[in-house]
């Protein structure tokens, strides 16, 4: 009983510092976003240039050495990885531009999805219970996907700003919840050891 005792206390010990840890993460990511929104979209897009340009080279190593059985596996897996490092490579030369391109990417990828999503919910209205709410869903996913494809990359600052405010509260919580968790196990430690 002491053993189940013991790794129950060493989980709970692990999960209260997970929370804590992602908590304290999301908290400084969303500060650093609302504090320094150039420089952390910057850095994001350093960031997935040097993905563009490792993935390129691991591309271009399975080309060259990999085990592929014929000569196009090889050589889309080279020049796939070229164009990986070359895409990295721009990005690195100019930053700013490869920033606003990013984010430019980003909120038409968001605009469309929420289309596609509204039209998806409009093919699933006979199937629904709620088809009031459902309606209303798929008319104000279509309108806001229209609207934030009509923005363009004037809609980028107003999403950075949102997903920054969201990491502060979620780290926030996140956080709570670790504290909280500790409360709560202790209570239970003490049912346990019969001490409550």
């Amino acid at each position: 009983m002491s053993e189940v005792i013991s790794e129950a206390k060493s989980l709970g010990r692990s999960v209260r510092i997970f929370l804590a840890i992602t908590g304290v993460l999301a908290l400084l990511a969303g500060l650093v976003m609302l504090i320094w929104p150039l420089k952390a979209a910057f850095a994001m897009t350093a960031i997935i240039a040097t993905y563009l340009i490792i993935g390129g080279i691991f591309y271009v190593a399975i080309g060259l050495f990999g085990a592929a059985k014929n000569g196009w596996a090889r050589v889309g897996h080279v020049l796939l990885g070229l164009l990986y490092i070359v895409a990295g490579i721009v990005a690195f030369v100019n930053l700013p531009a490869a920033t606003a391109a990013f984010a430019l990417v980003t909120v038409v990828f968001i605009g469309v999805s929420w289309i596609f999503e509204g039209v998806v919910s409009l093919t699933l209205l006979g199937q629904d219970a709620t088809r009031v709410w459902s309606l209303l869903y798929a008319l104000l996913s279509i309108v806001a996907g229209i609207l934030v494809l009509s923005m363009g990359l004037a809609a980028a600052p107003i999403f950075w700003l949102v997903l920054a405010i969201s990491l502060v509260v979620m780290g926030v919580v996140q956080i709570i919840r670790a504290i909280t968790f500790a409360r709560g196990a202790k209570k239970v430690s003490a049912v346990i050891n019969g001490e409550a």
